[in-house]
Parts: structure tokens; C-alpha cells; sequence
């Protein structure tokens, strides 16, 4: 599901967070009358598992069978619509035969569900929700009020893309420059050499060098990189990404930027109007400047596509990008190399911090059978992790997972450092008012203004006045 689509689920669930704790009226679906339908042996206890997603289908009705098999019980997975999910969750366990005892949640609903009682803390019998599985931040993604709330599951964050033939080509231009004894605008320094006189190995080892320096460690690379690179015809743009969408902006300000701490469940530390968030915002409103790029009618498929075709040197992008440009290599239409690279920080001075979201699975309070559904949680996330991706294309949020996929691991780096969405039902909209921030900043309008403005609003939501 795309990532503005999961945003978006998250904030209809914040609206309807009354109705999470008290109910309606639940209905089965059709899913619900097969599984029921389905035959088992009554000796065997049966846990019931939900999820979202049917590209997971398949590699969750592997995981109930082998699961099932070496546990001796019965594991039925239910797919579900996500809209309403949580409130379902709660009709089911209220009204329903089939509640489910363990199931998929975005971390940033779990205030909401454990507070309804639907998510428990977990039972981690099998010693899994560490530092050793996990990072810091995928535990703090589903603690809630120092809780250990869910089990870590797999991930969104965004990293650099780059094309690495351009690169190598202006690692090659400024190690020519160099040994011609002429500066980055090309003009003569002094005492500038013949082509001919050029030392193949020497302009070999100068150009290793500076492709070396690249890859990009501050925006202040990529500008250097745009002000010496004599850009071929066919590249539109040095860097270019979806400045609409907050997901592939949030890195600017995220390490200043604090909404509920680490967490994101303390409604005591909220930090939006600071000189370090402004001064990041300005980076920000600077780029636009040295990038143009049209926020009404730029979208993510749509620079996806421009690096594809080779018009763009850097873009920003999801991991949903790894197998579309191995794919697109194996077919032969995308006839350059690439690489990705985590996001660099906003200056020397100024750090950078990607947003992430994180889908778990939690324990339902309600259930007869938690100890079961633990287990089965920790063998999803743990045990099974490995595959997941290849089954599901979800990056496992569990170190140990992908160590010989280079670009996954580069993904697992972004998010080991990220800061999730807060989880505090106050703060529902703060993407969606942050997001129409940038579009203004981006656009021209006063960034103080602005910080201050949603500062105040954030912190009457969350102090209820």
C-alpha cells in the first residue's frame, strides 16, 4: 500500500478512536464465513490472525501451516480492509467467534489500541524484542508508556538513489581537471598539462578518489556536485523528489523536529519551534532555489520514472524502488548502474533524520490464547524474517534479515536512525500539518511563521484547549 494511502488509514482511525473503545455492530465477512467453514480437529486450540495486505497472502498461510504444524494447534489467517481495521479488531473481540488473538497494526495506532485494551504488552517468551533483533528505533516504534506493546515487523523509511555512471563521470571530469592543472570551472591555475602528458594510472587512482567523494555526506555535496559537473544532455536535473509528500521531506527536520519524544507517546516533550528546526527550513526553502521543482504537479511515480530514464543524478525513494530497478536492469531498460546511499545530513552542523513507519504485530488483550499468539508473533518477525521480503517485498524490520541484499541493508541503516510517526491520538493530523508546512515553505512563505503556527496548534491539540 502506498505510503500517503497508509497515512491516511492512520488518521481516519484517530477519528474514530470512541469507537474503537465502545463498538458497533460487526458483521463477518466472506473471509470470515470460510474460515469458519474450514475443517479442524476441536482437540487442537486455533488462534485466529489478521492482516491487511493481500501481496502477504501467501507467505502468512506458510508461516499458520509450518507454524501450526510444529506447534500442534491451528492458526487461520483472516485478510482484512484496512479501512476501519482497528475498529473491526474491536467489534470481533467484542461479538465475534473469530476475534483475532494476534494481528498487523502501523505502530502509530497503538496508542489507540492498547488503550482499548486490543493490544497487551507483550509476552516475549522467546526473547526476540531487543537490540540484538532489533533497532532502537523499531523498539520504540511499538513500546507505548515504556511498554513493549507489539512485536516489530517490517518497515517504510526513505534513503538516497543515485546514478552511479554519472558519478563515475564527474569523479572522471574533476580528476582530469585536476592533473590539467585547471580549477573545478575549468580555467587555467597556473601551469596546465597536454592530454597527451596525462598518466593513465595516476588519472585511474585521481578518479577513484573522487567518485569516492560523490556519494553525497550534506546537501552542501550535492550542491558542490551540481556547481562542477558538466552534465551530459540528457540529465534535466541533478536532484529531484517528491517535494509534496512529507515522507521524502521529513528528513530535513526530523532530528529537531520532536513530537512526543522517541517513542512519540510523551505529550511533555514537543519540540516544533526551535532555531534548529528554522534553520533546517531554511535549507529547505534554499533548495528550491537551486532545484526547482513544481510541488503541484511533481509526483513519486513521476521522478521515479525521470531517474529511470536517466534525467536525474540523486532522487529520494522508498524500498518498494529495489526491485523495480533490478527488475528494470535484468530486462535491459535501465541501462546505467545505481546505488543508494542513506540520506545526508541537512549541513556540517545540522543532522538529518528520515521518518519511518513501522508495522507490527500485536496481542490482542481480549484473547483466550495469548500465549499462543505471542509465540506465533515471534516466529513471524524472528523466525520467518528472511523471507520476507523475497515472499512479500516488506523490508523485515530484524537485523539479522537480507545480510546479502546491500541495498535492503542500506534501507535497515536509514531506519535504524529514523524517527517514527508519534502514536499520541492527539497528534492524528500533525503529517497531514506538517506536510501543508513544507508545500508553503516550499512555495516561499515565512518558515517562523508557519513553525510557530503549527507549534501553537499541536500543543492546544494535545493540551485539549
Amino acid at each position: 500500500m502506498h505510503l500517503k494511502k497508509r497515512l491516511i488509514s492512520a488518521a481516519a482511525v484517530a477519528a474514530m478512536a470512541a469507537a474503537v473503545l465502545y463498538g458497533t455492530t460487526f458483521e463477518m465477512s466472506e473471509a470470515d464465513q470460510e474460515a469458519r467453514r474450514l475443517p479442524w480437529t476441536p482437540r487442537k486450540d486455533t488462534i485466529y490472525f489478521w492482516y491487511t495486505d493481500d501481496a502477504m497472502t501467501n507467505y502468512i498461510n506458510s508461516a499458520a501451516v509450518v507454524f501450526g504444524e510444529r506447534e500442534d494447534v491451528h492458526v487461520i489467517p483472516i485478510l482484512k480492509e484496512d479501512s476501519e481495521y482497528l475498529e473491526a479488531v474491536n467489534e470481533a473481540s467484542l461479538h465475534s467467534e473469530q476475534m483475532p488473538d494476534a494481528y498487523m497494526i502501523n505502530h502509530d495506532s497503538l496508542e489507540k489500541a492498547y488503550l482499548a485494551g486490543l493490544a497487551v504488552a507483550v509476552d516475549d517468551v522467546a526473547q526476540v524484542c531487543d537490540e540484538a533483533h532489533f533497532p532502537a528505533s523499531a523498539l520504540s516504534a511499538v513500546s507505548y508508556k515504556g511498554r513493549t506493546a507489539a512485536y516489530p515487523y517490517f518497515f517504510e523509511t526513505s534513503v538516497l538513489v543515485y546514478n552511479e555512471d554519472y558519478l563515475a563521470e564527474w569523479a572522471a571530469q574533476c580528476a582530469r581537471k585536476e592533473l590539467l592543472g585547471l580549477g573545478e570551472d575549468g580555467e587555467d591555475t597556473g601551469e596546465p598539462l597536454d592530454e597527451s602528458q596525462l598518466d593513465p594510472a595516476l588519472l585511474a587512482a585521481k578518479t577513484e578518489e573522487y567518485f569516492l567523494k560523490a556519494i553525497p555526506g550534506t546537501v552542501d555535496d550535492i550542491l558542490t556536485f551540481a556547481d562542477s559537473y558538466d552534465v551530459p544532455e540528457a540529465v534535466e536535473g541533478i536532484m529531484k523528489w517528491d517535494v509534496s509528500d512529507i515522507f521524502y521531506n521529513y528528513w530535513i527536520v526530523g532530528n529537531y523536529m520532536v513530537v512526543g519524544g522517541e517513542a512519540g507517546d510523551n505529550e511533555a516533550q514537543i519540540y516544533i519551534n526551535n532555531p534548529e528546526t528554522l534553520q533546517c527550513l531554511e535549507v529547505y526553502k534554499a533548495l528550491n532555489q537551486f532545484f526547482y521543482i513544481e510541488s503541484d504537479t511533481v509526483t513519486y511515480e513521476s521522478v521515479i520514472q525521470d531517474f529511470m530514464d536517466g534525467k536525474l543524478v540523486f532522487t529520494i525513494a522508498t524500498s518498494n524502488v529495489v526491485e523495480r530497478l533490478a527488475q528494470a536492469k535484468a530486462e535491459g531498460t535501465l541501462t546505467f548502474d545505481y546505488g543508494f546511499a542513506p540520506m545526508p545530513e541537512v549541513s556540517g552542523t545540522l543532522k538529518s533524520r528520515s521518518m519511518s513507519v513501522t508495522t507490527a504485530v500485536a496481542v490482542n488483550g481480549y484473547s483466550s490464547h495469548k500465549e499462543l499468539a505471542n509465540r506465533f508473533a515471534a516466529y513471524l518477525v524472528d523466525e520467518c524474517a528472511d523471507t520476507l521480503y523475497e515472499k512479500t517485498g516488506k523490508v523485515s524490520a530484524n537485523w539479522n534479515a537480507d545480510k546479502d541484499n546491500g541495498p535492503l541493508q542500506i534501507f535497515r541503516q536509514e531506519y535504524a536512525k529514523s524517527v517514527s510517526l508519534p502514536k499520541m491520538m492527539e497528534t492524528g493530523n500533525y503529517w497531514l500539518l506538517l506536510e501543508r508546512l513544507f508545500a508553503r515553505v516550499w512555495n516561499g512563505e515565512d518558515e517562523a511563521a508557519l513553525t510557530q503556527e503549527l507549534s501553537e496548534q499541536i500543543a492546544s491539540q494535545v493540551s485539549g484547549r
